[in-house]
């Protein structure tokens, strides 16, 4: 099977599994979309979820959080991962929006990463997610399921498995596919075991063959 072929038939079975794939975080703007985003690093969307309706009411908006300190939006976030940075992060990227920016999240990835606590991932996220640009961002399940699909087998890094998956997928199915990705690694096709009989992608899947080759030897 060619590569093109692998990433036709991906594409197929979550155009029909999957046709409505979207975020789990809860957001009613870019900047609310960007909070939550900085706030789910190592953290669960649940738990974001949970946060984020007494940060939002307090801190709708960039002008908003501007004026906050570190440790009154700290008082919010206690529960999330890496709270103390998270905080010096929101009021830094705050700030940055109000002063640089006029209080807009900008679309462009570059501007994007300028901010404080934004890396490539999450830039990429609101670039897809809120204004559906052709961004692929890789988190850790993205990055799993890519490798075992055969998507991006030998990437050594997040970008590197990016950069082949933007190579064959189609830009305008780069923001959904990014959610068919994220959605299959973690209800799916899960690090420790993945649910290999609840998939429909085994025929492709290159990590599949290699549980099953193992199987077949012993």
């Amino acid at each position: 099977m060619t590569k093109e072929e692998r990433y036709r038939r991906v594409i197929a079975y979550f155009e029909q599994s999957m046709p409505e794939a979207k975020a789990e975080l809860e957001y009613g703007s870019a900047f609310q979309l960007l909070v939550a985003v900085m706030l789910s690093a190592q953290c669960t969307d649940k738990r974001v979820n949970s946060v984020t309706p007494a940060l939002f009411e307090a801190y709708p908006d960039a002008e908003a959080m501007a004026q906050a300190t570190a440790e009154e939006v700290l008082e919010y976030i206690k529960s999330v991962s890496y709270p103390n940075s998270k905080s010096r992060h929101l009021v830094g990227m705050a700030r940055m929006l109000a002063s640089e920016m006029g209080g807009e999240v900008p679309q462009e990835i570059e501007q994007l990463q300028r901010l404080p606590g934004v890396g490539r991932k999450t830039a990429n996220v609101v670039a897809a997610v809120y204004f559906n640009q052709p961004a692929m961002p890789v988190d850790t399940h993205v990055f799993r399921v890519s490798n075992r699909l055969g998507l991006a087998v030998g990437a050594k890094n997040p970008l590197e498995a990016e950069r082949e998956l933007v190579k064959y997928l189609p830009g305008e199915l780069l923001p959904k596919a990014h959610h068919w990705l994220l959605l299959h690694g973690r209800y799916v096709c899960q690090s420790r075991r993945p649910r290999c009989e609840a998939c429909g992608l085994t025929e492709v899947c290159l990590h599949h063959k290699t549980l099953h080759r193992k199987e077949v030897r012993r």
